[in-house]
């Protein structure tokens, strides 16, 4: 027997800033079939869509949540084992959810693409295809094949009034799918130049499958795009940059969803912590690109403690509820004592050259703590470079003024892939007929050609750090790993290009491999989702033969005095975690929260 809906009303309307401009509600007024929820990492994404699927589910109408997140925490949020076929979930009656798994899908997918020619091709030709078949756009177009299986399929129609994806296709794979020469059959006429097309060798019998799904994708009537933003600057810069890319793909019915907003509590006038995090949101708010206020928007309350289960999900979305919860008592020094702080764990890796690299899920402030690692450093009478390899990162280059010994750049992905275009055109294009000079000119117009572009960029800076310290902002955690995993085929993937594979290039994994050479620090918050990720990312990084130095602990309230209700319940929450970081890494240091302007 299903539950009755509650009675919502007609907005929601969580927190009341001085905007102008904005239409105000909520995102689940007259819901199309499909809604998508995308952002940056860390923002909430999992949570909100979960909180809606239980909403629709309440509400009488038959829902599947699925996941394409390749590090999803989606049956840890709804309490229930989930797996690759819809899962019925405990306490909403009418919800079911299923996990896709990308590299999962994405071995599947490459097994599907060669086993029609092994015992045909010999085995090195089999070797380099499987190759081929193992980067980056392998896994997004393995995800988008599940994706666009769900959104065709008749029997979910039948089956579902709605389905909530958490974590949308991006502008990235939307552009990949449109590139004329994946449908024309062109790996099999050209004689293997693809850098990027190679993934959409098995999707030759799809090709309606996806256009049927890309059509969906942009239909107002049937789908709704949800971006989700923390109240800070660099959060609202990336959704309105996602926001530019996928409207430039026709995906254009897109709401605003503001996550997190802290409220303002009777007696918390004294928490200088809650003012500083209250006037800071206000800060990023007002400042919202234009973009993002033409869009409709929807606000929702920061919770006390990551919402777990059925339950805790419903109190989302409600208006007016308030999840506070007071602690027992104060753990602080018994999970705080023995840990480092930022200036400690730097006295541990004094060093003059090599390798620092911030690593870890987005938004836990890898940049901000990269920065602040490269100006102690240069404080300290080291040579310095700082850098960045992740496009949606924000350094500051001010650092650099009055300081000689401080370097700050930025690896620039339309300059290096214009830079490896030309590279590829005069020693690979000299070579071919007019038909292939048109073909590879194509093939270097895809999404991935950025992407080795921006790698051959991040090995030439290691190469710096022969003589000085090189502090390394890296991007997400899935697409550095993806990024590491592409060193030892990169050799391949140049030659097939013909051009020469540079020295640094060939010595960047033997020299991230080398503990005195290369320091990983990976950046977690204290909460249970980017600790797990980052407990994942360990994992991938020691099967790629690569150890962590040290973790930190980003913006952490353990050490700090607070009273607002929600801040002093969040504090409480955070020792669990701490304890458990504890109990992994034989080095940790601590950092508390500060007011600065977003965390990447």
């Amino acid at each position: 027997m299903a539950q009755q809906p509650p009675d919502f009303g007609k907005t929601e309307i969580i927190a009341d800033f001085p905007l102008k401009s904005m239409s105000r509600g909520h995102f689940l007024q007259e819901p199309p079939r499909f809604l998508f929820f995308t952002g940056k990492g860390g923002v909430g994404k999992t949570s909100l869509s979960c909180a809606t699927a239980v909403r629709l589910a309440d509400e009488g109408k038959k829902t599947l949540l699925v996941s394409t997140d390749p590090a999803s925490n989606l049956g840890q949020v709804l309490d229930t084992e989930i797996g690759a076929r819809p899962t019925p979930i405990a306490g909403a009656d009418w919800l079911w959810a299923v996990n896709i798994n990308p590299r999962r899908s994405a071995a599947e997918y490459r097994e599907r693409v060669v086993s029609p020619h092994r015992g045909v091709l010999p085995d090195a030709a089999i070797a380099e295809i499987e190759e081929q078949l193992s980067g980056a756009c392998t896994v997004e177009i393995a995800a988008f094949d599940e994706f666009s299986r769900l959104m065709t399929d008749d029997s979910v129609f039948s089956q579902y009034d709605h389905v909530i994806f958490d974590t949308a296709p991006t502008g990235h794979t939307l552009r990949l799918l449109n590139l004329p020469s994946a449908w024309k059959g062109y790996l099999e006429s050209s004689s293997g130049n693809a850098s990027c097309l190679g993934p959409m060798s098995g999707l030759k019998g799809q090709r309606q499958q996806f256009e049927d799904t890309l059509k969906t994708l942009t239909d107002d009537e049937t789908t709704r795009l949800i971006l989700v933003a923390r109240p800070d600057k660099y959060s609202i810069v990336e959704a309105a940059r996602t926001s530019r890319e996928l409207a430039a793909q026709g995906v254009k019915n897109q709401w605003f969803v503001i996550n997190g907003i802290l409220e303002a509590s009777k007696g918390d006038d004294d928490d200088e912590i809650a003012r500083a995090m209250r006037s800071g949101e206000i800060n990023a708010l007002e400042t919202m690109l234009p973009e993002l206020r033409m869009l409709p928007r929807a606000e929702v309350r920061l919770a006390s403690v990551s919402p777990m289960g059925v339950s805790a999900l419903r109190n989302i979305l409600q208006p007016g509820n308030s999840d506070q919860t007071e602690p027992a008592h104060n753990l602080a020094d018994t999970y705080t004592s023995g840990t480092l702080s930022l200036s400690g764990l730097l006295d541990e890796l004094e060093t003059t050259t090599g390798i620092i690299m911030t690593m870890g899920k987005g938004g836990v402030g890898k940049t901000t703590l990269a920065s602040r690692i490269a100006v102690e450093m240069a404080v300290r009478g080291a040579k310095v470079h700082l850098t960045t390899s992740d496009p949606a990162a924000h350094l500051d280059f001010s650092l650099a003024e009055g300081r000689r010994n401080l370097r700050v750049s930025r690896i620039d992905p339309l300059v290096e892939t214009e830079r490896y275009r030309r590279e590829v055109m005069q020693q690979a294009g000299g070579q071919l007929d007019e038909e292939g000079r048109r073909l590879l000119e194509e093939d270097l117009r895809s999404p991935c050609t950025e992407e080795i572009a921006v790698f051959r960029a991040f090995a030439r800076v290691v190469d710096e750090a022969k003589d000085s310290v090189v502090v390394v902002d890296t991007a997400p955690t899935g697409h550095t790993i993806l990024l590491l995993d592409a060193t030892e085929a990169y050799h391949r993937e140049v030659s097939r290009n013909r051009s020469s594979v540079p020295e640094e290039v060939r010595l960047l994994l033997p020299r991230l491999r080398d503990a005195r050479f290369t320091r990983i620090l990976i950046v977690t918050l204290p909460e249970a989702t980017p600790v797990q990720e980052a407990i994942d990312l360990q994992k991938d990084l020691e099967r790629a033969g690569i150890s962590p130095y040290a973790w930190i602990v980003n913006q952490s309230l353990a050490s700090l005095t607070v009273s607002h209700p929600v801040l002093k319940a969040r504090r409480a929450s955070e020792f669990q975690h701490i304890r458990r970081v504890q109990e992994i890494s034989p080095r940790m240091a601590l950092v508390p929260w500060q007011n600065i302007d977003g965390c990447e």
